[in-house]
């Protein structure tokens, strides 16, 4: 049976909705890498660069420029991110050298509990979770961004929501993105307040270019900019929160408590060294992400992968069998560690992982990758359905201070949970849960939903470190694929010598433990006979991968932006 054919129901549904709502842009926008000599940022959409230029410009810390940049994004890139979602973020903090990462990612109710999305012992539709009350976690954003600013900010909070209120006020252009993705979403127009906003009165996605303004999310920034985060997770912005949330026609259980109880963390980030100059950084779990990236690239060490050309069928062979490999210590292991015990330092063993490396064969597919037990707990727990869909948001500013954040921020699927409220959406974020409380055994499955617990993530917001210093930073969204997208565009910069927008461009590739996936109208498509031969399962899918990285060169900064969206790398 192949490999696609074995996976349970939930997450055949998840795939299929990829490619039917898939976060997909307007084809490719081919760009050079980007030059500056003094600061640069990076972003999904030109309009949240600039504003974040424009922060450094009046001498705002990166810190400073990239939350003037999620706020412009949550009302420019509405589909993706916002105040009423969560976010990973790793920085290096120039003053004090050390790297430093937030936790803002949403919680679940109190009252969750883990059948939350079952029905009559089985696992509710994913689409039907998604679109309701039940997927909207406690949004964790602004707390982050306020913890990040309270320790590495240098101009005042207010100053910093002053873009995206203009922004919001006077109207933005709908891009060709924005409008595509609003033309294709049935979802988001069944719910009154959204459709009001996205659609003219008969319906109808507005036109490319149309000035969309959003007075009710300004009158919300303003008040967050003079009251801090208590504007938003107290008070009547709170209050219309949970009401929307209780009068879905599947209602969720979120409370005033909930989001006045709030709170983001910094946690130390996870460290491990690559190579011998290079030290790769990001978020811990409950973030799976950078922990997966690792041990991929780790793994690959092992291999003779960069012997052969990148489009080669060795070479994609070799990426997906790590990536099985890694993938499936994820899907085990990885949860909110308040709540259960991962093995971090027992996966980051160069000695285990150096055991992993050597389940891959030269000239064939190994199929799907079991778990590895290297601290042996594997018999303890069972393997969780957590369907991912793409959409997210990823930044990244370089300051002249050689201040950096690399921070991936979400509302979950596209428009996340269509729930609208005062001019935002709220995501969807408890569907990272898995969506059955045990796995076929009757074994507890680690990333269960449980109360005030924090989903596992994909996030991979990276910091790579050259003999100590700020070297690159790298993200992207994506779903479960942001782990092979970053892996993918790390290994180009410090494996391949590729600047960092050659490395963003390659063909996403990979495999998530459930056959090998090869980016759509790329040179991969040729390898398909020979990887078929090695015994894989083949599927050419669309992979809008948002990307964004900066590179800190002897001769100065240089920035990437993914040309599968809109976005925009610049600096001065």
């Amino acid at each position: 049976m192949a490999a696609a054919d074995a996976l349970p129901a939930v997450l055949q549904q998840a795939m299929a909705a990829e490619d039917i709502n898939p976060e997909a842009g307007t084809g490719r926008i081919e760009r050079p890498v980007a030059h500056a000599r003094h600061d640069m940022v990076s972003s999904a959409n030109p309009l949240a660069s600039r504003a974040g230029l424009q922060i450094l410009r009046q001498g705002g810390s990166a810190a400073d420029a990239a939350i003037a940049m999620q706020m412009v994004l949550n009302l420019v890139e509405p589909q993706s991110s916002g105040i009423g979602g969560g976010a990973f973020i790793v920085t290096y903090d120039a003053r004090q050298r050390r790297v430093r990462s937030y936790d803002g990612r949403e919680t679940a109710p109190a009252a969750a509990r883990s059948d939350r999305f079952m029905r009559d012992g089985h696992a509710m539709p994913f689409m039907a979770a998604v679109n309701s009350g039940l997927s909207v976690g406690t949004p964790g954003v602004l707390r982050a961004l306020a913890l990040m600013h309270a320790r590495e900010g240098h101009l005042p909070w207010k100053t910093l929501f002053q873009p995206a209120i203009r922004l919001a006020e006077q109207g933005f252009k709908v891009s060709p993105r924005l409008h595509a993705l609003l033309e294709q979403n049935q979802a988001l127009r069944k719910q009154p307040a959204a459709a009001a906003y996205f659609y003219n009165a008969q319906g109808q996605a507005w036109p490319v270019g149309y000035r969309l303004r959003n007075p009710a999310l300004a009158q919300v920034l303003r008040g967050i900019a003079e009251r801090g985060p208590d504007a938003f997770y107290k008070g009547e912005v709170a209050r219309d929160i949970v009401a929307a949330i209780a009068h879905h026609a599947v209602p969720g259980d979120m409370t005033l408590a909930d989001l006045s109880g709030y709170r983001a963390l910094e946690r130390a980030p996870l460290c491990a060294p690559y190579r011998s100059a290079y030290t790769l950084c990001g978020p811990p779990p409950p973030s799976s992400g950078p922990l997966t990236v690792i041990q991929m690239l780790e793994i690959l060490t092992h291999t003779p992968i960069d012997r052969y050309p990148v489009d080669s069928v060795q070479a994609v062979h070799y990426f997906a069998e790590a990536g099985k490999l890694a993938y499936a210590d994820r899907d085990l292991y990885v949860a909110d560690p308040a709540f259960v015990k991962v093995p971090v330092k027992d996966l980051l063993s160069p000695g285990y992982l150096a055991l992993r490396a050597t389940l891959i064969e030269p000239g064939r597919s190994m199929g799907p990758a079991l778990p590895g037990d290297p601290a042996r707990m594997r018999m303890l727990r069972g393997a969780g359905n957590t369907p991912e869909i793409p959409s997210t948001s990823h930044l990244v500013v370089v300051d002249d201070h050689a201040n950096v954040v690399s921070m991936t921020t979400t509302i979950e699927s596209a428009f996340g949970s269509k729930i609208f409220v005062d001019g935002f959406l709220l995501n969807n974020q408890l569907t990272d849960f898995s969506l059955s409380d045990v796995d076929a055994q009757g074994r507890p499955v680690a990333n269960r939903v449980e109360p005030l617990k924090r989903p596992r993530s994909s996030m991979a917001p990276m910091l790579i470190l050259k003999h100590d210093k700020p070297y690159m930073a790298i993200g992207s969204p994506g779903g479960s694929a942001i782990i092979n997208y970053v892996a993918k565009a790390v290994r180009g910069v410090l494996d391949r010598g590729l600047n960092i927008q050659e490395a963003i461009d390659l063909p996403n590739l990979g495999s998530r433990n459930r056959g090998l996936e090869i980016e759509k109208y790329t040179a991969l498509h040729r390898l398909i006979p020979g990887l078929r031969a090695m015994g894989y399962t083949v599927h050419e899918r669309d992979f809008p991968s948002g990307l964004q990285g900066v590179v800190i060169t002897p001769q100065g900064l240089e920035g990437g932006a993914d040309p599968r969206r809109e976005g925009l790398a610049i600096g001065d």
